[in-house]
């Protein structure tokens, strides 16, 4: 896991879900890869179907 000194910055995790829709979910990580993780973790629906993410950007604070 990671330490307390690690910076944590803003991600947002756009993903699409069965209907077509555009989400956004925004999670506080390390780097995009943990913002993923985050997400998988968090959404049932990205669980089951991680290719369904458009995209992960980091987001000004």
């Amino acid at each position: 896991m990671s330490t307390t000194t690690e910076r944590r910055t803003p991600y947002t995790v756009r993903h699409k879900n069965s209907n077509g829709e555009k989400l956004e979910s925004c999670f506080y990580a390390s780097d995009a890869y943990e913002a993923r993780l985050l997400a998988m973790e968090f959404n049932a629906y990205i669980k089951q179907h991680p290719n369904c993410i458009d995209s992960i950007l980091q987001t000004k604070a």
